[in-house]
């Protein structure tokens, strides 16, 4: 193993949730290796976690939408010039290391194609599509029942490295943090009272992992009953219609926030909350880094690999169901969410809410209206 690279690659390109969760291998890898040059090849959906990131020196953007798009075009001669001035630029680095994080053909490529005469990723079991032929130092986990968090420390401990686990650095932006206090400040939201954030949607892929919107109205206008409570809604893109139709549902008045057209700004949200509530998302994971409670709502997904940051109070929903965990996206009958019931994360909620500072509790409701629809 290279006692002290000059430069080095990290290699973790998808999803928003798993570049998230590897960003708390940043302090381990300037701990051990303080001088060295750290690139991250990511792909375009999360790249604004590393932009301006002060651990990463180079962001290596991967097309991969640009090059689908040639590729169903039929624009083979173009995709091919492209795929090959990305390779070039990623050899002119001259890396010593890559980490291969991901597992993937995908990350395995870039890793070898990097040309670092290290090549560091997981042993066959523990990896997909053939990646453990592209990396020439690979090591096993002794289960792969831990969490997506642990498993990229575990490498790293194979390594030799000494692991440092804390909460990452999430970048947010001056303007980032204006476009959140000009909303805060329009839907008049009072920092002095309680605030709860619900993020309902998840990825059009993933449609499957949603709860049913119903509930979460529920939720939302029980937690404003019993606390005061001001609920924002996040979301992005076409999740808007998903937060209409729960706002629609609700008794009481609740914020749809501004469309968060980057991280930063979901992130700068996240951070004047006092609890958040979601399924297994991205955004559920950020909330976590945010050190923000996190009450989450698990289905087909494995709760152990996806959990959230330990450091972070948080709740699990799941219900035993026989066929959960699975990766069935097209599962028509979704008994692991219905069985789910408004109770179960209104229970959490509270069970959260009453150990924390309790700021709604302790505080008289009187001066606040709550707003009926």
């Amino acid at each position: 193993m290279i006692n002290n690279p000059k430069k080095i690659l990290i290699i973790r390109l998808s999803a928003i949730g798993d570049v998230l969760r590897a960003l708390p291998v940043l302090h381990t890898i300037k701990h051990n290796f303080p001088r060295s040059y750290i690139a991250w090849a990511v792909e375009e959906p999360a790249r604004d976690l590393l932009l301006h990131h002060p651990q990463v020196n180079e962001v290596l953007t991967v097309p991969k939408t640009a090059w689908v798009s040639l590729l169903k075009s039929g624009r083979m001669v173009r995709l091919c010039r492209e795929i090959a001035s990305f390779v070039r630029t990623l050899k002119s680095k001259q890396f010593d290391l890559a980490i291969d994080f991901h597992g993937l053909l995908k990350s395995g490529l870039i890793s070898f194609l990097s040309g670092a005469p290290v090549r560091v990723g997981f042993t066959r079991e523990f990896t997909k599509e053939g990646n453990f032929l592209f990396n020439n130092c690979r090591f096993p986990l002794e289960t792969g029942a831990i969490s997506r968090i642990e498993r990229n420390f575990r490498l790293l401990e194979k390594m030799g490295l000494k692991i440092i686990d804390d909460y990452p650095v999430i970048p947010i932006t001056d303007n980032e943090r204006s476009v959140v206090k000009e909303f805060f400040r329009h839907a008049r939201i009072d920092s002095s009272r309680l605030l709860v954030a619900i993020h309902p949607g998840t990825s059009p892929r993933t449609l499957y992992k949603r709860w049913d919107p119903h509930r979460y109205a529920t939720v939302a206008d029980q937690l404003i009953k019993d606390y005061a409570a001001q609920i924002i809604f996040t979301w992005s893109g076409s999740e808007r219609d998903t937060v209409n139709e729960i706002t629609a549902q609700m008794k009481y008045r609740a914020h749809s926030a501004c469309e968060t057209k980057s991280l930063g700004q979901l992130a700068e949200i996240f951070r004047h909350c006092d609890l958040y509530i979601g399924g297994d998302t991205g955004p559920m994971h950020l909330a976590a880094f945010m050190r923000v409670p996190v009450v989450a709502i698990f289905g087909p997904t494995d709760c152990v690999v996806n959990a959230p940051y330990n450091k972070t109070k948080h709740i699990i929903i799941r219900k035993e169901i026989p066929c959960s965990p699975c990766r069935d996206r097209y599962c028509k009958k979704r008994d692991c969410m219905k069985a789910i019931q408004d109770d179960d994360v209104i229970q959490a909620a509270r069970l959260i809410l009453n150990a924390g500072k309790q700021r709604a509790a302790t505080q008289s409701p009187a001066p606040y209206t709550i707003s009926h629809r």
